[in-house]
């Protein structure tokens, strides 16, 4: 009978898998040690909790891709063009999104209020237009000029 109850208690109930397998299942991830005390740290935590230094930070390169991304001199080399043209670029997205969120953030109730925004966001994107079509001409002109070169 003792037998019988330890045999339960290794294997589970019938219905899950017995803790050997469980064990197996689960990947075993080797735990970081604090690089002050060596002690373990707890999963989640920031700071050792026997001598407070802190952990070094998992997801600060999460934070430098934002940074990367806008990086202007970065995207003026993958995009191929001068930097005035990146410029009205960056200027004309701006201005075709402040467009789309006039229509979302403001609401009419009368119809002197829908013409009120309508006529925000046809001046929205007008500028986006105009900043477009400056990247192009300066686009255009630096090209003439690299081909005088």
């Amino acid at each position: 009978m003792a037998n019988s109850i330890s045999n339960v208690q290794d294997h589970g109930e019938f219905w899950r898998p017995s803790l050997e397998t469980r064990r197996e299942a689960v990947p075993t991830a080797q735990a970081e040690s604090c690089p002050r005390c060596g002690t373990e740290f707890v999963a989640g935590s920031r700071f050792c909790y026997v001598c407070g230094a802190e952990r070094e930070p998992q997801f600060a390169a999460r934070r430098f891709q934002w940074a990367r991304f806008l990086d202007i001199h970065r995207m003026r080399e993958r995009l191929g063009l001068s930097l005035a043209s990146v410029v009205a670029l960056i200027i004309g997205i701006i201005c075709a999104l402040a467009a789309i969120g006039t229509g979302l953030v403001f609401t009419a109730s009368t119809v002197l209020d829908w013409q009120a925004v309508q006529v925000w966001r046809i001046e929205w994107l007008l500028a986006a237009i105009v900043a477009f079509l400056a990247g192009i001409l300066l686009r255009a002109a630096g090209g003439a000029k690299r081909d005088e070169e």
